[in-house]
């Protein structure tokens, strides 16, 4: 599980996945997730190399309810997923998803959800690779008023 300590090395890999934010704002996100401060339980689990590089993360959590799943019961949620791509395809994502699978199944749920964009052809590949099913697909709309 990843620590403080791994702030700031994490905000990075972070800023890799979802670049619409800065580091700056990932690092200060981070701080309340791994101080353990947020509503709902949410945990980051990290992978690093034998000389303690961050190469990949998996932020997992519960939601209340998700898309095709049994809602009278929490869901494990996959909020985030990300391994550098020189490092993709050792395992390494597998390892994570098993470890938040677990970690969701210790937290009382039978059941575990995610989401990517529909362009993001390689993220549902890889998803469906590890037995996720596609529930539904959506646009999602927002208007400033």
């Amino acid at each position: 599980m990843a620590q403080q300590s791994d702030r700031i090395e994490l905000a990075s890999l972070y800023h890799s996945l979802w670049p619409e934010s800065s580091v700056e704002e990932h690092s200060r996100q981070l701080a309340t997730i791994l101080a353990g401060k947020t509503p709902l339980p949410l945990i980051n689990l990290a992978a690093e190399t034998a000389t303690g590089r961050l190469v990949g993360f998996l932020e997992v959590g519960l939601r209340s309810h998700a898309d095709g799943c049994d809602p009278s019961r929490p869901v494990g949620f996959i909020e985030g997923w990300y391994v550098a791509p020189e490092y993709r395809r050792q395992g390494i994502g597998q390892q994570l998803l098993a470890a938040a699978e677990a970690w969701a199944r210790d937290q009382g749920c039978s059941e575990m959800a995610s989401d990517t964009q529909l362009d993001n052809h390689i993220s549902q590949t890889v998803h469906q690779a590890f037995g996720y099913e596609v529930v539904d697909r959506c646009v999602h709309f927002r208007k400033p008023l």
